[in-house]
């Protein structure tokens, strides 16, 4: 077994946990690849730098979630949930690619996606990853995450139920309600009582009630609430919003208020 993986592995879980640990592993790997080959996989350093996990272990409290963190995280969940129906369909992966194309552009998406691929062959202590992810994590951040899970899921044009499993219970490592988690799994349904789960509210609710968890779904997704993760990073925030937006808009032509 490669010295450089081992190395790597226990060099990121003493400074970064077990996320730290599987970026350290894949990276030993990376250097067993340049040693063979004389071909960098990664870029330089300081392009490496950028996928590098900054979280610690300590339980300080949570400071505001890094862009560079918030990506290794997805790539590390993504990875979960592609291999959760057993096996992994072409189209998630594309749409994994898709994403990071869309976010980062083909030059940052690329190295993004040869570090995915060192994940996806590393076995993921799914409850350790994600403890440390909700530890160090804002909430907003680790909604956006879930939101991004749900569309890998559908990516192969339905969401199965070993995938729905997988993301729930990964949402419970991460500290997020089943309220939300039914919030943003109905955006990537279609029935008739979506806009309801969307707003996490029941079908008995009056219009005032309608109208306050508008005002609360709202705030909670609105993009500004992840302005610190970059830009790149509010377009799916953006999508979030804009499917509250949608579902308010269709109980008020329901209710006609």
């Amino acid at each position: 077994m490669s010295v450089s993986k081992w190395i790597g592995a226990g060099i990121g879980w003493s400074f970064g946990g077990p996320i730290g640990a599987i970026i350290g592993l894949v990276l030993g790997t990376i250097v067993d690849s340049v040693a063979k080959s004389g071909t960098p996989l990664l870029g330089d350093w300081q392009t490496k730098q950028k996928y590098e996990p900054t979280y610690r272990t300590q339980t300080q409290s949570r400071p505001q979630t890094q862009p560079g963190d918030f990506e290794v995280s997805l790539l590390i969940l993504a990875s979960v949930v592609i291999k959760a129906d057993g096996h992994q369909d072409q189209r998630e992966l594309d749409f994994v690619r898709q994403q990071f194309v869309n976010m980062y552009g083909q030059e940052r998406a690329n190295t993004a996606f040869k570090l995915f691929k060192g994940i996806n062959q590393q076995e993921i202590p799914v409850r350790q990853v994600c403890m440390q992810i909700q530890q160090m994590m804002d909430h907003a951040s680790r909604l956006q995450l879930l939101h991004f899970l749900f569309g890998i899921a559908k990516a192969d044009g339905m969401v199965i139920e070993s995938e729905v499993s997988q993301i729930y219970t990964i949402s419970g490592y991460l500290g997020i309600s089943s309220r939300d988690f039914e919030s943003i799994k109905a955006m990537f349904y279609d029935s008739s009582d979506n806009a309801y789960k969307i707003l996490e509210i029941t079908k008995e609710a009056t219009t005032d009630e309608i109208k306050a968890a508008y005002r609360k779904m709202a705030k909670k997704y609105h993009p500004d609430r992840v302005i610190h993760l970059g830009p790149e990073h509010q377009k799916g925030a953006v999508e979030k919003f804009r499917q509250v937006q949608e579902a308010y808009e269709k109980l008020q032509k329901e209710r006609r208020f």
